[in-house]
């Protein structure tokens, strides 16, 4: 399975930005996706998921600002971004669960499959 994201740039304080990943290989409606972001320094934090039924979730800081979807037919999972940060500035991921049929997850573990990660910047 291969993931491949596009869509990151730079953007100015109250922009928008949307995120692709393209995934091949495997059988993607049945798997949940997620995506993940890291700055410079930090960790590597969750950022939304979307699961088989289209049920998502989303860390607290981007709800009502990021939407999470999906494409099926197009194997493609998408991330909306509106009213941008400069502290959304990270390099964005990509991943996918590799066991069939289960729910959206924040935990990193869980995703068996990453993409090479997408730079988005924020200017104030």
């Amino acid at each position: 399975v291969q993931l491949v994201e596009s869509g990151g740039g730079l953007t100015q304080d109250g922009g928008s930005l949307r995120l692709s990943c393209v995934v091949s290989g495997g059988y993607f409606r049945a798997y949940a996706m997620g995506w993940f972001r890291q700055a410079p320094g930090k960790d590597r934090e969750f950022v939304a998921s979307i699961d088989w039924r289209d049920d998502s979730i989303y860390h607290d800081t981007v709800k009502g600002r990021f939407t999470i979807s999906r494409d099926n037919a197009k194997n493609t999972v998408y991330l909306q971004m509106n009213s941008l940060k400069p502290e959304d500035t990270a390099v964005y991921y990509c991943a996918g669960r590799s066991l069939k049929y289960v729910g959206a997850s924040s935990y990193s573990d869980v995703y068996a499959f990453w993409g090479q990660g997408t730079q988005v910047t924020v200017s104030s």
